[in-house]
């Protein structure tokens, strides 16, 4: 990608910044609660602080990007679809940490730990409330596009979208912890329809479709393309990910690696792994694979086969092989959207690759 829209997209994202801070300013008065209420607030708190405590905010550029594809103008609608994006985000998150039972997440508390700290006489209670906190950032994210003020139609497609994608979420989370139970080595369609269900449909294709609502265009029309483009850029993210939870640098990322493995998931990593090794080398695999106490030290041994039995370099191709074909896609737009977008659609997934090498 060029310097250009890199610039655009940090802009984007710090005004996004902006703009969430001030709406959960103004949230406590618009929200109706009991007057007697104290969890409420904390609860807004919580949510606040999980949402304005870091991230890209890519889902955000990919929004404004598309609105982009039909005219370079500004658009009314983005800020309320941005917000709605991201809450839908801050959803999955304490939800996604409350199953992984995750203590940090974006350098502070998760909203389980954080809930389980103030209520360490009543798990359940914790429990309950992390819940109803995710639950309850799912409802903002419609709620906050029921309030725009947009055209009737435009309101109506973007909550469609909205929940479409947050449905497919759940059914993605669903066969996400499905997978790791299988009694085989999950293949590469799991795997993919696992990304695409999860991630991609949210991250990728309802920004695609609400940035192009916003602008006038009825993306119905090019459903198949979006897709197949969306689909692609969550199976290189996704596999992005997991190659860095083994072969990535521990100190660049902040945080350890080889959480897949003592989480017992079957990764693209771990799956590639297993269908590489056998005899002792599986066996410590195997035995690293669900146990918590797993130290660096395997970790790195794991990692050390990975790399010497070509797992890391065979990744690193999927990956550009999966971007090369989602630029090919994005260029295919090109006699229908303006140029410069379209550009950056076409380098995405390659600069997101080339973020892992």
């Amino acid at each position: 990608m060029s310097e250009q829209p890199l610039d655009r997209a940090a802009r984007c994202a710090r005004r996004f910044d902006v703009l969430f801070a001030e709406y959960f300013e103004t949230l406590g008065a618009t929200l109706e609660a009991p007057s007697f209420s104290r969890f409420t607030p904390e609860c807004l708190e919580l949510l606040r602080d999980l949402s304005l405590r870091g991230g890209k905010r890519m889902r955000v550029v990919l929004l404004h990007e598309a609105a982009r594809l039909v005219r370079d103008e500004p658009v009314e609608g983005l800020d309320a679809a941005a917000l709605s994006i991201e809450l839908l985000q801050t959803h999955g998150l304490v939800h996604d940490d409350l199953i992984d039972d995750s203590a940090t997440r974006r350098g502070g508390p998760t909203t389980y730990h954080a809930y389980r700290e103030r209520f360490p006489r009543h798990p359940q209670a914790a429990l309950g409330l992390t819940v109803l906190a995710g639950d309850l950032a799912l409802a903002l994210s419609l709620r906050v596009l029921l309030d725009a003020e947009l055209p009737v139609e435009v309101r109506q497609a973007m909550v469609e979208v909205q929940t479409r994608a947050a449905t497919d979420t759940f059914v993605g989370q669903i066969a996400d912890l499905e997978r790791d139970f299988a009694p085989a080595v999950p293949d590469d369609d799991v795997l993919h329809d696992v990304a695409d269900h999860k991630s991609a449909r949210y991250s990728v294709l309802a920004p695609l479709y609400l940035g192009l609502l916003a602008a006038g265009e009825q993306p119905a029309a090019f459903e198949e393309e979006l897709r197949r483009y969306a689909r692609l850029v969550g199976i290189c993210g996704q596999m992005r990910d997991d190659y860095l939870d083994l072969f990535g640098d521990a100190a660049a990322m902040g945080k350890p690696t080889g959480t897949d493995l003592r989480e017992g998931r079957r990764s693209y990593t771990v799956a590639r792994l297993l269908s590489a090794v056998s005899g002792a080398e599986r066996a410590l695999v195997e035995g690293a694979l669900g146990d918590r106490a797993c130290t660096p030290e395997t970790v790195a041994a794991v990692r050390e086969i990975g790399e010497r039995r070509g797992v890391a370099s065979r990744m690193r191709a999927d990956m550009r092989r999966y971007a090369e074909q989602a630029g090919q896609v994005a260029a295919g737009w090109r006699p229908r959207w303006r140029e410069d977008a379209v550009g950056f659609f076409e380098r995405l997934p390659m600069w997101s690759v080339e973020r892992a090498g």
